[in-house]
Order: C-alpha cells, then structure tokens, then sequence
C-alpha cells in the first residue's frame, strides 16, 4: 500500500491564521513541513480517509488526484474533516466527466450530519434520497463500531473513536496485501472496547498514525497530548498489536504544545515514534 498525507494539523491549520504565538512564527519562518493543512490522508489512489476542506489544495501540492478516488472513510463531521461542498461538484450541472462511483462510509450521526450540511450547499441534494444519490454517482454505507466490511481490495474495520459522542466519532484499521495501517485522528485516550476490539479482529499494525493534537503538558478531554499519546503507544506494543518493524506517526497537530517542526522530530526521536507532514508518502 501506498499511504500519503495530505494533511496533518488539527482544526485551526498550523500556524493559525490570526495567531502571533512563538510556534507559528516560527513555523511562518521555516515553512516546509512546519506549514500544515487539515488532516486528510490518502492510500493508493482510491481510498480517501475524510472529505476535508483542504484536500483540493493538498492534491495539487502534493501530486495525488483526488479524481481517481472510489472509496471515501470518514471518521466524523467536524468541519476541518468534512466539506460536503466536494460532493456537489458531482453532479451534471457541473459538466463533471468520467467521474467513478464513490463509496462514503460514515457513521450513523456523522452521516445524518452531513446530508443536512449537503443541503446547505445545494437545496435540493439529500444523501437519503436514491435519486440525488444516482445525481452525485454515489453510494452511502452507514458503519457501526467494530464492523467490518470490504471495499474493493480494502478490508477495513471501524472502532469508536473518544471524541464528540455527538458525532460517533470512527477510527480505522485498513488492510491490504497483508499489511495493515491504524488512522486514529481525534481522540482522547482510547475506550476499553477498541482495545478489545483491536485483539478481537486479530490486528496487528504495520502503521499507526495517531492524534497528537495537545502536544506537551496540555491537556484535553477531546484529543490525545504527547504523554497520553506515549502512553497508548506502549500499551500497542505489550500487547503485541504492533509488527517488529510497525512505525507510529504523530498527526493532527496543533500549536498548542507542539514546537514547529524540526523540533517536534527531535522530541520524538528520542521517544520512538515520528512525525507526519504534509505530502509525506509511506510504501508499505
């Protein structure tokens, strides 16, 4: 699997667009992987992991066409994962060509969420209704905790997320060609039931890309810190949910407790894990 990042910051992009704080001058400063757009990721070039606002701009950036796309996982409705405005350049008026059926697998409420944000952008579109769904050349599959399904050469498996209750926040396992990656933006530390879940379908990771929004010292009960992210990744490993060569990446970063960059690897360098950025592509 080919598995690359199209974004890697929490909701308010890093830097944040009024903010003078010492992180996002620097990150102003530097640029490059400093710079980060809203977390999004893509594997191969047909499974998108949440619709984001920025993944038209990531796409031309960092070369990976979103037009290609066939499968769309979305781990919830908070509006720096989700822009139903992508979804109405789908349909006719838009003299859209060639375009391939795309599959949105959500949960229940992030999906009733949508379709109402849907109806925002066009007044008569509704993910509900058959006939608007055949319009957009789209196909809806409303997804529970611990279900597993295929699609195409994807076999993935949702867990409930320690987020926004609100939204029924998801996690997902991917695998293909005997490999296996972890997405686990947003969340806070890990529910009893996904650990039991992760033992249960007999995973074992091969990629782990985890929260890291609060960085150090900061504390949140929405979001994983840096010691709370340490902390779950420890557990993986004595519980053997990790392979010998498993690498674990930090994503969804904020400017709250987590240095530009150069010195975020550095820290985490020194405690056996790594940094995502922007654009960054893993063969796995």
């Amino acid at each position: 699997m080919i598995f690359a990042f199209l974004g890697t910051s929490a909701a308010t992009s890093y830097p944040v667009v009024f903010c003078h704080c010492a992180n996002c001058e620097r990150a102003r400063t530097l640029g490059g992987p400093s710079l980060r757009k809203r977390a999004a990721a893509i594997i191969n070039d047909d499974l998108l992991i949440d619709l984001g606002p920025d993944i038209m701009s990531a796409s031309f950036m960092h070369g990976h066409s979103i037009a290609t796309v066939r499968y769309c996982l979305q781990t919830h409705s908070h509006s720096d994962h989700l822009d139903m405005s992508h979804l109405v350049t789908r349909i006719p008026e838009y003299a859209v060509v060639n375009v391939p059926r795309l599959h949105f697998y959500a949960s229940t409420a992030t999906m009733k969420i949508a379709s109402k944000l849907l109806e925002k952008e066009w007044a008569s579109a509704n993910l509900f209704d058959s006939k608007e769904r055949e319009r957009m050349n789209l196909e809806i599959f409303q997804v529970e905790p611990l279900q597993s399904f295929t699609a195409g050469r994807y076999k993935i498996t949702a867990f409930s997320a320690n987020h926004d209750p609100s939204t029924e926040s998801l996690l997902y396992a991917v695998e293909s060609d005997e490999r296996s990656i972890l997405y686990g933006t947003d969340t806070a530390e890990l529910e009893e039931e996904t650990w039991q879940g992760f033992h249960r379908k007999n995973l074992q990771f091969n990629i782990v890309v985890l929260d890291h929004t609060y960085g150090f010292g900061v504390f949140g009960s929405d979001h994983l810190n840096a010691e709370q992210f340490m902390a779950t990744i420890t557990r993986m490993r004595e519980e053997g949910l990790l392979t010998e060569k498993a690498r674990v990446f930090a994503t969804h970063i904020s400017h709250e407790g987590n240095p530009a960059h150069p010195e975020l690897v550095d820290w985490a360098n020194q405690n056996g894990y790594e940094i995502a950025y922007d654009g960054l592509v893993l063969e796995i």
